[in-house]
């Protein structure tokens, strides 16, 4: 007989090494949690996963506790609750959580369980004032009260990007998340390399995109899915339109190759598109001076400068370089021209150099 676990009355089966809030995850029953990090192993410090276990006579984090044969467990029993509620309040007394004017307004998990449980206000008297706010990285935004150390950037920095440019720093109620010497997040004074992942990671607004401040709320934006074109790897992102215009890019989370992340191209280098000098039309050259030009003009000048040097010099004094920012097709059809066409096989990609 298959061994089971019981959730919420209801039996169900599970594999071997699984933590009770993968089961219940894979069967639609939700554990509320702030700090769990799927692609990582749990920490296990926001305690606000904790489930009730028969015969265990206390409260267990249900992130990092695996399953066994015959485990009986309440996810939403009155205890639980209320233990929770005490924690999230906790949260909201240890930092100043303004959200009226937060950026992630509307996209904070820790605004949500406020709201799922009903807190409009903490029973603790907060701690001292106001966070002290970093606003001198080109990207990010860093506002150590909104923080509630989750360690969720952390572990994005260090777990999945492997740079290693943040961790936790202090002792006790001093613990915060510094940098190398608690240095500004600047790459002249950090490992910093600017990919975003950390406030991807981020439950809260203690880490928000600088570029794309007040210019809209979650609930306003469209997510657009698409791929990255600034190489060759295929990088999936969402694409935040706000208003027809793109107003931050994140990665997507479950697709391939990426897996949510993203380099500090991919992430930050959208604004390109609505810049004013982006050439629109083609260009041609007369007398040492630019002008714009139709398509057909310029496609048919440039067809009969391949032609006179292909017949004056040769096929191989023609070569051609495909762009990673054009589709698969387009590619195609590049190197079906130079092979079929110019006969030359001098063609290459951009990607691949």
């Amino acid at each position: 007989m298959a061994p089971t676990i019981t959730i919420n009355r209801d039996k169900y089966s599970f594999k071997n090494g699984e933590t009770v809030l993968e089961v219940a995850s894979r069967n639609g029953i939700r554990i509320p949690t702030l700090c769990h990090f799927p692609k990582v192993e749990s920490n296990a410090v926001c305690r606000v996963c904790l489930v009730e276990i028969k015969g265990s006579g206390k409260l267990t984090t249900a992130c990092n506790t695996p399953v066994w044969d015959g485990m009986v467990v309440e996810t939403e029993s009155q205890k639980v609750r209320m233990v929770r509620r005490v924690g999230i309040e906790l949260m909201l007394a240890d930092g100043c959580h303004d959200c009226l004017l937060c950026e992630a307004n509307g996209d904070c998990s820790l605004q949500q369980l406020a709201y799922e449980y009903g807190i409009d206000s903490s029973r603790l008297r907060h701690k001292g004032g106001p966070g002290k706010i970093e606003d001198n990285n080109p990207f990010i935004t860093r506002d150590t009260g909104k923080c509630i150390l989750c360690g969720r950037c952390v572990q994005a920095c260090q777990d999945i990007q492997v740079n290693d440019a943040i961790d936790f720093g202090n002792r006790g109620i001093e613990t915060k998340i510094v940098t190398a010497f608690d240095k500004p997040l600047m790459s002249s004074q950090s490992d910093c390399v600017f990919c975003g992942e950390c406030f991807q990671a981020c439950p809260t607004g203690a880490l928000t995109e600088k570029k794309s401040k007040g210019k809209g709320r979650a609930w306003e934006m469209d997510k657009i899915r698409s791929t990255c074109p600034y190489c060759g790897v295929g990088c999936q992102v969402w694409l935040h339109v706000n208003q027809g215009r793109i107003v931050s890019v994140s990665g997507v989370d479950a697709a391939e190759p990426n897996k949510g992340r993203l380099c500090v191209k991919g992430r930050f280098g959208y604004d390109f598109i609505y810049d004013k000098k982006r050439l629109t039309l083609p260009l041609i050259r007369e007398n040492g001076d630019l002008r714009e030009a139709s398509w057909d003009e310029a496609l048919d000048l440039l067809y009969s400068k391949f032609s006179d040097a292909v017949e004056n010099y040769g096929p191989d004094s023609v070569a051609g370089v495909s762009c990673a920012r054009s589709i698969n097709e387009d590619s195609y059809s590049m190197q079906k021209l130079f092979r079929s066409v110019f006969r030359t096989n001098n063609i290459d990609h951009c990607a691949r150099t």
